[in-house]
């Protein structure tokens, strides 16, 4: 397909129908856990695109990943963390009876690719993300996988599948008339963050995975508090007039998802600064306090163990700029 060109065009499927392997997944206890859910736009529930959100379970670190509904096909946006969870989204995929056209990635963290494989069951598919992102995929997968296996154990998946082609910023796929487009935003929650505006006529939807986790508490451990704050004030310009901003955690919403995350990394920032005072590092006590002020700020247990993780990548950033 001609993916040089930066846009790839889907059709109807012929007559075969689609292939589709029978599900057998079973999920005692997890599928209570999962949340499965529709979004609708504006008219009725024919409206196209329609979004199926589908919210993975604290043992996936509450990663969403999406299946957006064309005329004739699914793309769908990232793909969950875990074996389980993913398997789930195959067969939610299954359930909707129409192709998988593409997988669209939003960043390289796990919790958004891992399950790549699993959701494409043997299936040739384009899998799409920004060259950045690509790269920092490729990049850290192994030591990602080397940091959280001995967490995850057998739930980790064994065989990691990578994008085969990417776009530059502004490039774009039409899937049956909608149009996906790719937006490079460089450094932000992660090495390399990106977001997808979906566009069929006058509607226009966004999937900004990570650049904002809606109440959840923040992955800020790789360091770059700065450039994900300035990424916020970008979108806010930019995602003017979007219907509903669907994030990589928690519930979608409007563009207050991003004045609520730029309140927390704001917080966050000025708690590290005042334990760190010009330190690059932080006490376990120091932590221990940063954990219970952000714990006030965010009173849920979602995701706090990230607090002090975060700790230190944001007190070096901190330094760093300020010298």
């Amino acid at each position: 397909m001609g993916i040089s060109l930066e846009c790839m065009k889907l059709k109807a499927p012929g007559s075969g129908g689609r292939r589709s392997a029978a599900a057998t997944l079973s999920l005692i206890g997890l599928s209570a856990l999962l949340t499965l859910s529709t979004a609708y736009g504006a008219g009725s529930k024919a409206e196209l695109p329609r979004v199926t959100i589908f919210a993975s379970p604290e043992a996936g670190i509450f990663s969403n990943a999406y299946l957006v509904q064309t005329a004739h096909h699914v793309v769908a946006i990232d793909a969950t963390l875990l074996e389980s969870t993913s398997n789930a989204f195959r067969t939610s995929l299954e359930e909707l009876h129409k192709p998988l056209a593409a997988v669209l990635i939003t960043h390289g963290h796990p919790d958004h690719y891992n399950g790549i494989t699993n959701l494409l069951n043997g299936e040739t598919v384009d899998v799409i993300s920004t060259k950045a992102v690509d790269r920092v995929i490729r990049e850290y997968d192994a030591a990602k996988e080397q940091q959280w296996r001995p967490t995850f154990g057998a739930e980790w998946p064994a065989k990691r599948t990578f994008p085969n082609h990417t776009l530059s910023d502004g490039g774009s796929i039409v899937v049956d008339g909608v149009t996906f487009t790719v937006h490079d935003l460089g450094q932000g929650e992660s090495h390399a963050d990106s977001y997808w505006v979906v566009e069929a006529g006058s509607r226009r939807i966004a999937f900004i995975g990570d650049v904002v986790l809606n109440h959840v508490h923040a992955f800020m451990t790789d360091g770059h508090s700065t450039h994900w704050l300035q990424n916020i004030e970008r979108l806010k310009r930019e995602l003017k007039g979007v219907e509903t901003i669907y994030p990589g955690h928690g519930e979608a919403g409007g563009l207050e998802l991003l004045a609520w995350e730029r309140g927390y990394l704001e917080r966050y920032r000025s708690e590290v600064a005042s334990l760190a005072r010009g330190s690059t590092t932080l006490s376990d006590d120091q932590k221990a306090t940063l954990l219970r002020t952000m714990e006030e700020y965010l009173p849920n247990k979602r995701l706090e163990f990230l607090i002090a993780l975060g700790a230190d990548p944001v007190a070096a950033e901190l330094k760093s700029e300020a010298q």
